[in-house]
Formats: structure tokens, C-alpha cells, sequence
């Protein structure tokens, strides 16, 4: 699916109540030696595939690495449930070993963090949780998941209803789901323009369960009650969202999962220097939308990074960072499953 010059290294998490767990870390080196590095983190019913979003890191001088969580992508093993978790928490695990192979085992002092949806709320959460260990040096989030795409009077009885399910029969599947309309508007064989593997992301989503979801709301109230992270957020999503439960052209041209006016409600939350970059035309991954649209983001991602760490480490042609340490990495040829090899 991405082939050289991606590689992927297998993250061993031991054991949870389904059995064994593993993350996969996706690393794409830049042309030149450098000593910073992007770490991306995908949403619900996900995986990293946009190769592009690490070329344009790449030449811009950063080693860009996209971390699979678990139970998602490369990541998920035959006897798990897809995508699922009880806490948001449960991926701080696989967050904290990929940042300490970036920074200790590859070489790296500058580490930029960025979430994408679902990754878009976990992110921040560890960042709050880590923010006195120095771990990352800038935080840039795609479209978070910030709250329910709900009106309110469909929220508030949701929670009430999904906190007990969530204790007591956590992967009971719940009566609702993600729709196709994001799903035809990206790939190809439908509205889009994108490939990707639809068994880790099928067109209408994994089941949504209420552990999981319980989990979301957890972790959303603690967001909107205010973090502190201590490094500059970048906020990035449309001016729009796409509200229609069936294909109308104009979900190509807007936010068609989440409110985008939930993520620019609650940025001030996430910390004391945080940024908001609003993209007419903006899909719900901004690294997705349109040609025009696209290269307007890469423009104010690029913008934001070089004025907050072109000044960073780097280091002199023909130097490498210290190779990792761990196990030899395997170049990831076809994107396969982790239960199929």
C-alpha cells in the first residue's frame, strides 16, 4: 500500500482481556539527516495511508512517523475487537513507546505531535497527561473530535445512557453509526480520489460500542474542562460542516462526520497558545480535501511549523541520528494486515 520508502516496526503492548496487543509505528525518513520528527495519529475506523501527509514532511527536512494504534490498521489482530477501548488512556501506552523510539532510539530533539478525528482528542489528552516530561514540542490537530455531532437534546440523554452501558456491557454493539457519506466522498471507487484498504476502514465504519463511546465522552468532558498543555497547538478544520445523511456533491466541500463549530468552541481549552486555521472547502481530513484546498493546508502547516522550529536541531549533511536500537524494521511493501503476516 505505501511501499519503500515507508517502514513500519511493531510496538509489543503484552496482553489485555482479548489477548495479546501490538501498536505499529510507520516511519518515513526525510532526504537529508535531521533531527526532527512528526508523529501522526489517525481517527475512529482509521489507519495511516495518507503517504502524501509524509512526503510533505519529508521535504520540508523532518522524519515523519505514523503511529497504527491498537485494534486499528496494521495493528489489529484477529481476536480483537476493531478500534475498541474502555479509557482513551488505554493508547497512552503505544504513544509514550513511539515517542521514545523518535527521541531516544532514532536520534530525535524536536518532535511535533498531530492527531487527526478521534487521534484529534486522544493527543491532546496525553499531551496534558505527559506535559511536564518534555516529550513533544508543538501539537497540530486535523478536524478533533471535540463532541458528539448531535444537537444538544440528543447529547445530553446520550451520555446519561451510554456512561452505566459502557460499566456494564461495554462492547455492546449501539443502535447508530458513521453513515457512508465521509466514506464516498473520499474513495475512489466511489466520489473520492483516495485508495485505501476497506477492511481496516470500511465504508460505513466499524460498530460503534458503548464502552467505547463512553470512553469518548469521558474524554471529551475532560478536554472541555480545560487542559493544559504547554506547547503551541495548531487547530486546523473546515468552515463547514455537511449535515445531509445521503451523497450531495457539497459533502466534498465540508466537514461530513463532525460540527466544526464544536473543535473552534472548545480550542481555548487545550492550553495558553493555541492557534485556529479555518480551509473553505475543507473535508473532515484536511489532508484529503481537494487539490486547491490541500495545498492551502500544507501552506499553513508548513507556515505555523517553520515559525515555531526552523530553528530546531538539525544536523550537518551526511550524519545520520543513531539508528534504532530495537529490532530491524521492515519495509512495509503492501500494507498487509497484521494477522496476515
Amino acid at each position: 500500500m505505501l511501499g519503500p520508502p515507508y517502514e513500519r516496526q511493531t510496538i509489543d503492548l503484552g496482553t489485555d482481556d482479548e489477548g495479546p496487543v501490538v501498536a505499529t509505528l510507520v516511519r518515513r525518513r526525510a532526504d537529508r539527516p535531521t533531527r526532527r520528527a512528526v508523529l501522526y495519529t489517525h481517527g475512529f475506523t482509521d489507519y495511516f495511508f495518507q503517504a502524501h501527509l509524509g512526503h510533505f514532511f519529508a521535504e520540508r527536512g523532518w522524519d515523519f512517523y505514523a503511529l497504527d494504534l491498537r485494534k486499528y490498521g496494521r495493528s489489529l489482530l484477529p481476536h480483537q475487537t476493531p478500534n475498541f477501548c474502555r479509557d482513551v488512556s488505554d493508547h497512552f501506552p503505544e504513544l509514550d513507546a513511539a515517542a521514545r523510539i523518535i527521541r531516544e532510539d532514532d536520534g530525535h530533539d524536536v518532535l511535533l505531535a498531530m492527531g487527526h478525528s478521534t487521534g484529534g482528542l486522544i493527543m491532546p489528552l496525553w499531551a496534558h497527561a505527559r506535559r511536564d516530561a518534555g516529550i513533544i514540542d508543538g501539537l497540530f490537530l486535523n478536524s478533533p473530535f471535540f463532541d458528539i455531532n448531535a444537537p444538544w437534546a440528543v447529547r445530553r440523554p446520550l451520555a446519561a445512557l451510554v456512561a452505566p452501558l459502557g460499566r456494564r456491557a461495554p462492547r455492546r454493539v449501539l443502535p447508530f453509526g458513521l453513515g457512508t457519506v465521509y466514506s464516498q466522498s473520499i474513495h475512489a471507487e466511489h466520489h473520492g480520489e483516495w485508495d485505501y484498504d476497506l477492511t481496516w476502514k470500511p465504508l460505513a465504519g466499524f460498530p460503534v460500542r458503548a464502552g467505547w463511546l463512553n470512553a469518548i465522552r469521558t474524554a471529551q468532558r475532560q478536554l472541555r474542562a480545560g487542559l493544559d498543555i504547554q506547547v503551541p497547538v495548531l487547530l486546523a478544520c473546515s468552515t463547514r460542516s455537511f449535515k445531509g445523511r445521503r451523497w450531495h456533491e457539497s459533502a466534498a466541500l465540508a466537514d461530513a462526520v463532525l460540527d466544526v463549530e464544536h473543535m473552534v468552541r472548545w480550542a481555548p481549552r487545550l492550553g495558553r497558545h493555541v492557534t485556529v486555521a479555518r480551509f473553505d472547502g475543507g473535508m473532515h481530513d484536511l489532508t484529503l480535501s481537494g487539490p486547491a484546498v490541500r495545498e492551502r493546508v500544507f501552506e499553513e502547516v508548513g507556515r505555523w511549523a517553520d515559525a515555531f522550529f526552523d530553528a530546531g536541531p538539525t544536523v550537518r549533511d551526511g550524519e545520520r541520528p543513531p539508528a534504532s536500537r530495537r529490532p530491524a524494521d521492515d519495509v512495509d511493501p503492501a500494507g498487509a494486515p497484521a494477522q496476515g503476516g
